[in-house]
């Protein structure tokens, strides 16, 4: 049978939106291997161009929660247009900008994009047959990973063979996502008009940004130091209050009573500890595997050929995602996110104590690709499931954040540990310092094990935290 939106076909709806996620993620990630050249060809300090990711990330956001509210207010694909054409704007002016100052405030500006995820996961719950909902999110949520595991490997070919410009180049891929959303998706259901919680917004901004900044500047201040002791707190201050806030709020920016289900909570927390883990992975396996052997580990592999080594991880998340979404209309998608932490955990635990051979890492890569991508494509269709669909948009951009954190965390973590121990001679981190950022990432993974296990079954969930999975399986 084909599927149709509105009359017209499903498959270019999924590919508009699929073409929007990767265009995210791939911008999320490719700049970091680049920053030294970058701050080279710039004449820029290392703290001026960390600013290149610490401004994109505090954008993304800021934005996230933002892009699904407005998107369940006035639309999801008017709404995913204006972001891409936004982030289009912003990757322009990145490419031309001819001063620091500029490549920065591009970032900022192509940060508006962390909005694609809940207004890609709106318009599937809103738009797509129920059948094909759990498959599509899967795919979706995928190309975070996908986004992130070929975006670093890729950023050290463009850096090597073309102008760093193509960097910012490869979001304009952006624009055909924005022109097939526009004709494609059709109006939103129509639901009642309310006001947008800008005071929330301002608020949950604030705290936000006092994290962010603070888990980016803890290796170079110090994660004892007063100023990095001040932002984390007080941006956790912050957001306490805004929790209250939105309680005390009419109409609210988020729902904190859908926060507070056991089900959103804990998928929440799953998310942070998963990013955590994702991250570390994405930063460790390129720096180790082009070590030069002289160092007593590593291969001494070029920027290409560390790129292939991560090709299988980025290529079993492509097969993964959809293959989540079956296996949790089947089994449900609390077993299907606990198999994907256990899957990444054996990785990360392969890695720690066998990486003496590409292959192990080949092993470990394919490993964590099903894991990681069975755990995005769960934890987005739990999400969809557990709420009411005029909240689908807010709540799952509140996962993403979480995601988006738990990396910020799991990056700033996985470089503490390899500057904490080093070889005195040349500088470079020891074979143990790899090893116990390995071990790390599986002991997130173990502990995102446990909160996905707190995760209530569907028989003893909320009556709409099976709705997605269940609807699936009577639609087979």
């Amino acid at each position: 049978m084909r599927h149709t939106v509105h009359g017209r076909p499903a498959a270019p709806v999924l590919g508009a939106l699929l073409l929007a996620a990767l265009s995210y993620a791939l911008a999320q990630t490719m700049v970091a291997p680049a920053l030294p050249e970058i701050g080279h060809e710039y004449d820029a300090s290392r703290s001026a161009t960390a600013w290149l990711l610490t401004g994109y990330l505090l954008s993304a956001s800021v934005c996230t929660p933002l892009a699904g509210k407005l998107g369940d207010l006035y639309g999801k694909g008017r709404v995913l247009t204006v972001v891409l054409v936004v982030f289009s704007i912003g990757s322009a002016i990145c490419a031309l900008g001819s001063t620091i100052g500029v490549l920065i405030a591009g970032r900022v500006i192509q940060g508006v994009a962390g909005g694609v995820f809940p207004l890609a996961f709106g318009i599937v719950n809103d738009e797509l047959p129920v059948d094909r909902r759990p498959v599509a999110i899967g795919l979706i949520s995928a190309m975070f990973g996908i986004g992130g595991g070929i975006g670093l490997p890729l950023s050290g070919v463009i850096v090597d063979h073309v102008d760093t410009s193509w960097l910012f180049w490869i979001g304009l891929m952006a624009l055909p996502a924005a022109a097939a959303t526009w004709y494609l998706v059709p109006p939103s259901p129509a639901r009642e008009r309310t006001r947008v919680d800008w005071r929330g917004a301002t608020v949950l901004s604030l705290g936000l940004i006092a994290v962010l900044y603070g888990i980016s500047k803890a290796n170079a201040w110090g994660w004892d130091s007063a100023r990095v002791v001040l932002l984390l707190g007080g941006g956790l201050v912050v957001l306490g209050g805004f929790l209250k806030l939105q309680a005390r709020t009419p109409d609210p920016l988020v729902d904190v009573r859908v926060l507070r289900e056991r089900a959103v909570l804990a998928t929440n927390v799953t998310g942070f500890l998963v990013g955590v883990a994702m991250f570390g992975s994405f930063l460790l396996v390129p720096q180790f595997v082009q070590t030069e052997e002289s160092a007593g580990y590593g291969f001494g592999l070029s920027v290409t050929e560390a790129g292939l080594v991560m090709l299988p991880s980025a290529m079993m998340m492509l097969i993964a995602g959809p293959l989540g979404g079956r296996l949790g209309a089947r089994f449900g998608f609390r077993f299907v996110l606990a198999l994907g932490t256990i899957l990444a955990a054996a990785s990360f635990a392969l890695q720690a104590v066998a990486h003496s051979e590409v292959w192990h890492f080949i092993a470990g890569g394919v490993l964590v690709g099903f894991g990681i991508s069975f755990a995005f494509a769960s934890m987005a269709n739990l999400i969809v499931g557990a709420v009411d669909p005029r909240e689908v948009g807010i709540a799952t951009g509140i996962n993403t954040i979480m995601r988006t954190v738990g990396g910020a965390f799991g990056a700033a973590l996985v470089t503490a540990l390899l500057t904490a121990e080093v070889i005195t001679s040349s500088g470079l981190p020891t074979e143990g310092a790899y090893t116990e950022a390995f071990a790390a990432s599986a002991v997130g993974c173990v502990l995102a094990l446990g909160a996905s296990l707190m995760i209530p079954k569907p028989g003893h969930a909320h009556a709409g935290e099976a709705r997605v999975p269940e609807a699936a399986r009577q639609a087979a």
